[in-house]
Order: C-alpha cells, then structure tokens, then sequence
C-alpha cells in the first residue's frame, strides 16, 4: 500500500488484538478495506500479529506511558486522521467481593476501564479536529446484569457503560459515535486468563467461599465444552461494522441468546426476581 493511500483510508484502532473477539476484528476490518492497527500487551503477540500481515503495536491498558506512546505512532501514521476506535481489550478477575483486595480491584480496573478510558481521551481530540468519528466499546452482559463470583470484572463493565452512556450524551452533535457491543459467552480465551488470575490473587484456603472456589476452579480449570449458548467471535464482528459502518450506528448492541434474555428480564422483573434468575443460571457452579 502506498503512503498516499495508507494516510487516506479509513483507520480503526483495536486493544486486546491477541486473540479472540480483537484478533477476528482486526482480520475482519482489513479484509474490509479499513486501515488497521492491531494492538496487544506482549510483545511476542505484537510480533505473532505481524507476521500475520496486520499492522500491530505494543499497548498496556494498564500503562499511561504505553497508551501515549501506541496513540503518538498512530497519529502519525494517520497524519491525525484517526475514523475509529475500538476498545476491546479486557480480562476477567473472578473471585468472591469480599476477598478481592484492594490491590486486585485496582489491578481489574486500571485495565478494564482506566486505561479504556485514557486511551478514548487520547484520540477524542483527533476525531474533534476532523469532525467525525466512531467509539465502540465492548462491554458484557455482566455490564447490565450482575453474577457471583464475578465481582471484579462486573464493576469494571457497568462502570464502562456509565461511562459510555455519559460519553455519548457529550458528543452529541460533535459527529464522534459512541456504541456499546454486549456480548454474552464467546469462544475465546477468556477462560484460560481467568483461571490464571484467580490462582494468582484469590486466596482460597482460608475464604468463607473455599467449597464453592473448588466447583469454581474446576469450571476454569476444564477444557472440555463451553458455556451454553456461546458464539464464535464473528457474531461480534458482525455488530462491530455495523456500529463502524453505518450511517445511524446503535447506542448498544446484544450478542448471544443470554444478553437478549437478561436485557429482557430485567425490564420486567423486580430485583429480586432478577437475582433468583441470575442465581438460578449459575447454579451448577456452586453445587
């Protein structure tokens, strides 16, 4: 691709590009014509990306210094002409509320939201200069309905569609779109990151949750099978380039029977009787 026409295409900027939901996005959008820049945390996964033809950055949503220095590349590359944003990367801390430290909340959030949200205000002023532009966050069916021993990772995504929320209201009429995708369980690693962040940081001895972190670890720990209901991660790339593609993107998108469900329920059920659904779905994990 020449210069010329690298600097007039359409460029979309992809966290948490390793694998999963990021890495079918950032193959996807290229096939599309789009100018992609593929981001992870480990520099082995930036050099796996690559080779893989993608234009890839090292990114820590975790690092100020990380964030200013992939967003001071891209706007170069662009020559500031940043169109679009998606902010995908993430991880899922579990454990019950009451052992997860202070340090460990902190540890969820800077990743999840902090960072998320740094990087969006780095590229907002490029998207202002020019005059449109497209933020897709991708949050959770956690991000509206609340499960056990998924407390962390809860907080982070209804902080993230608060955020969201607001964000949208404050751009209106400034010609940047802002969209939230729902996804419910995706193929994708997510089980295997988990897993190491709960031996990490959970301590299960001497918990008042200990049998139920049994059930829990042998969940996380198991290969075999998937959740019920799980999609490949191209039922969120569909949703994807609809809110990057579209003349009228939606504020939110659901993927996956369970977000449609509980978005449903919700609206008609008390809270308690939402907690007795939200109980009952994960129920298994804790008998």
């Amino acid at each position: 691709m020449s210069d010329a026409r690298a600097n007039s295409a359409r460029s979309l900027l992809i966290t948490g590009c390793s694998s999963g939901i990021g890495h079918a996005a950032a193959h996807a959008m290229v096939a599309r014509g789009w100018r992609v820049f593929a981001t992870a945390r480990a520099e082995a996964d930036v050099a796996r990306l690559r080779e893989e033809g993608l234009e890839a950055l090292p990114l820590d949503l975790a690092s100020s210094a990380s964030i200013e220095a992939a967003v001071a590349t891209v706007q170069e590359l662009t020559e500031g002409r940043v169109t679009a944003l998606f902010n995908n990367g993430a991880y899922g801390q579990p454990g019950a509320v009451e052992d997860l430290t202070r340090e460990v909340l902190q540890a969820q959030l800077e990743t999840n939201l902090l960072g998320t949200h740094e990087l969006t205000t780095c590229v907002l002023p490029m998207m202002r200069a020019q005059g449109h532009g497209r933020i897709v966050q991708n949050s959770s069916v956690l991000g509206f309905a609340a499960l056990p021993y998924r407390g962390a990772y809860v907080c982070s995504k209804f902080a993230l569609e608060g955020l969201t929320d607001t964000l949208r209201q404050e751009l209106r009429g400034s010609g940047v779109h802002v969209s939230l995708i729902q996804p419910g369980p995706i193929t994708s690693r997510f089980r295997e990151n988990a897993y190491r962040a709960f031996q990490a940081n959970i301590d299960t001895a001497y918990s008042a949750h200990a049998d139920t972190y049994r059930k829990v670890e042998a969940r996380l720990a198991s290969q075999e099978g998937k959740a019920p209901f799980t999609l490949s991660p191209d039922a969120v790339v569909a949703k994807l380039i609809h809110a990057l593609e579209h003349p009228r993107p939606r504020p939110r998108y659901a993927v996956t029977l369970p977000t449609h469900l509980f978005a449903a329920l919700k609206r008609v059920l008390s809270t308690r009787g939402m907690d007795q659904v939200l109980l009952r779905s994960t129920r298994d994990e804790r008998e």
